[in-house]
């Protein structure tokens, strides 16, 4: 029995290994063609003198030349796990990639939102199929925007998912005011009002909380659209929201956004209830174009495994934005929503991605400076005004759960604090200093012990006060030289070369002048941001090749997630995978009776109180170690990354000993 287990391991060990040659060939190839896309890139930071479009179709010509890129789409490619869980064939080295690589890997990642159909198994954003139901949903808004008495357009979701329907249905609201038009959306998200900056996932997994959430908001209302986004299809909230509306279609109108096609919706049973996500979906499939909608391109896997924030996050601010802002134009200026209407938005949002990547370079120095700032011990800051502040906070909260980090990591301010983020529940600092997000806060709590450790990053327009902004970097540049700024401003402008002068580094990004600009200023910030942060915890060690190994386990998704990451990275079965987190979580070498009989919720509550519980499950796994053992090896690697690449060293010695392989000829 000992020699089988061990010539399995040797073999596992030189599979590894061999796997590891091919990733590094392909990372040389990955590097080769994205150097052919940097001379495309360079060019478009000056769209006067360079053709775009052309521009554009250079570098999705060299993308498509990567062999990996379109690889996820093979039906054989890591055929257990849904689109948005699947690890992304490009980024598989991208934890030792440098700062201009990973910029590379993200815009590369980033492009495969706007891919045209190949004729594959799943659809795109410029498929017919979801053109024409984001046509015919558009349209249901309009309807209401010209009738608005008693009617509602409800966005909701959980987690990144929340906090873009909240950014979008207050976008939507101000609109409106401009207009001296009653307000007409409202939002939801999981966890309320707290969950925009915290993280609060053990709602999700609640689907009676969502329905008893949206009934009492839509209480009185005649009309209602609900709008539910869970990119994975699996989010119980959200689907107890869909299931209600299903059971009352004379007054909701139900539409799901996400990006798995339906066969690949969430099939476990819902705590307390009876159904399951796919089986909500495929009742709304029955009634789709008539009742209910789906609106479900595919963008490819995410950078970071299941790091929905990002694609997912993008994606689903493009299609929400595109939707609502066709409905808007068709309603007030008395013309029709076409789908070129809607193809001309999207490709504006696709010349976003590209005019923000050709500042690949800048974004790269903030990203380094950033990762050693946390390298260090150190904050990163941003200070934002207007609608970007929305965008800084978004980010910055989304840090904590997906890379185990603490909320001082990363930090977003507002200048107008509560008053500019208008929320339902209003000011939230009573509930901690973390809720404290106000440019007064920032100078109370944080500038007194700001030093060159620390980044601090402006995010402004010109549309903004520029005057407070200098005033702000003024006092900053007191403190540490690790000033950064991100303008957005208008052909022609030169607002921002004063502040210029007082940053260590600047990326100033010009758009022509557009109706939608704040919309399109928004996802630039957002794409800027999120290479930032993620970038900056690949420097710091929190990602093993592409998977978030040190996530927080703090709902059902987040579970099944951290044993699918164990089973990918340590070869065993899913239940040993699954015991080893057990033991992780509820810190004991022996699993009893009543810790493998409870449900998912419970372990998820205990496992919101623990840190590092899949890096310790991990190490055990690798190494067959206790976890007394397994956290002496990562308190002697506190670098995640290095703990893993030296237990599987470690791992990988013992399986091809000379004692072992005389055991193994027994």
């Amino acid at each position: 029995m000992f020699s089988v287990a061990v010539c399995v391991r040797a073999e596992r060990g030189r599979e590894r290994e061999r796997e590891r040659e091919r990733e590094r060939e392909r990372t040389k190839e990955i590097d080769r063609q994205t150097r052919q896309t940097d001379r495309h890139l360079k060019h478009w930071n000056n769209p006067s003198s360079f053709d775009l479009q052309h521009s554009l179709t250079m570098a999705k010509r060299d993308f498509s030349e990567i062999s990996d890129t379109c690889k996820w789409e093979l039906p054989d490619y890591e055929p257990w796990s849904p689109v948005s869980e699947k690890s992304n064939p490009l980024t598989r080295d991208i934890d030792k990639a440098s700062p201009n690589h990973i910029v590379r890997l993200l815009a590369a990642c980033d492009a495969q939102m706007f891919q045209k159909e190949t004729g594959t198994t799943y659809q795109t954003l410029f498929s017919d199929s979801v053109l024409q139901t984001m046509l015919e949903v558009a349209r249901t808004v309009e309807q209401i925007l010209r009738d608005p008495e008693d009617s509602l357009v409800v966005l909701s979701g959980c987690g990144t998912s929340g906090r873009l329907a909240f950014l979008t249905a207050s976008c939507f609201n101000r609109a409106l005011r401009d207009r001296q038009q009653n307000t007409v959306y409202s939002y939801i998200i999981a966890g309320g009002d707290r969950a925009l900056l915290t993280s609060q996932e053990a709602s999700e997994d609640d689907p009676k909380l969502g329905m008893l959430t949206l009934e009492k908001l839509c209480e009185g209302k005649r009309h209602v659209l609900f709008i539910g986004i869970s990119c994975g299809l699996s989010a119980p909230f959200v689907a107890g929201q869909l299931d209600f509306c299903l059971k009352h279609p004379d007054i909701y109108t139900p539409v799901l956004v996400g990006f798995n096609p339906v066969t690949q919706a969430r099939e476990e049973t819902m705590p307390g209830y009876s159904l399951t996500f796919r089986e909500v979906v495929q009742r709304m499939e029955e009634q789709r174009g008539q009742r209910a909608f789906i609106i479900n391109p595919a963008v490819g896997p995410e950078a970071i495994s299941g790091s929905s924030r990002m694609k997912g996050g993008s994606a689903t601010k493009i299609i929400l934005e595109t939707v609502l802002a066709a409905a808007h134009t068709a309603a007030f200026t008395n013309t029709h929503i076409t789908r070129s209407v809607l193809l001309d938005m999207m490709r504006g949002y696709e010349r976003v991605y590209s005019v923000t990547y050709s500042h690949s370079d800048q974004i790269a120095t903030l990203l380094q400076t950033a990762g050693l700032s946390l390298q260090c011990g150190g904050r990163v800051c941003y200070l934002s005004w207007g609608s970007l502040g929305l965008v800084g906070l978004i980010d910055a909260s989304e840090c904590i759960p997906t890379f185990g980090a603490d909320y001082e990591d990363i930090r977003g301010f507002i200048s107008g604090g509560y008053q500019d983020v208008d929320n339902i529940e209003g000011d939230l600092t009573s509930l901690g200093s973390q809720f404290c997000i106000a440019h007064e806060d920032f100078v109370s709590l944080v500038l007194p012990t700001l030093s060159d450790r620390d980044t601090v990053l402006l995010l402004y327009t010109c549309h903004d006060d520029v005057g407070d902004v200098e005033k702000m970097a003024h006092r900053v540049r007191e403190k540490t030289s690790n000033l950064h700024s991100l303008y957005h401003g208008l052909q022609g402008d030169t607002t921002a070369d004063i502040i210029g002068l007082l940053c260590s580094s600047v990326l100033n990004i010009t758009w022509p002048s557009s109706s939608t600009v704040h919309m399109q200023w928004e996802l630039s910030s957002k794409l800027v941001l999120n290479a930032v942060s993620t970038g900056s915890h690949i420097l710091k060690g929190k990602i093993y090749r592409n998977h978030m190994v040190d996530l927080q386990v703090t709902n059902s998704k987040l579970y099944h997630r951290a044993i699918h990451i164990l089973q990918l990275l340590s070869g065993v079965s899913l239940t040993q995978c699954e015991k080893a987190l057990l033991k992780s979580i509820y810190n004991v070498e022996q699993l009893t009776e009543d810790i493998t009989t409870a449900g998912v919720t419970t372990h998820t509550l205990i496992a919101s109180r623990r840190n590092r519980v899949v890096p310790l499950a991990l190490v055990c796994l690798l190494i067959g170690c206790s976890l007394s053992e397994a956290e002496s090896r990562l308190e002697s690697h506190p670098v995640v990354r290095d703990a893993v690449e030296a237990c599987l060293t470690s791992s990988q010695h013992l399986t091809s000993s000379p004692g072992d392989q005389t055991s193994t000829n027994h």
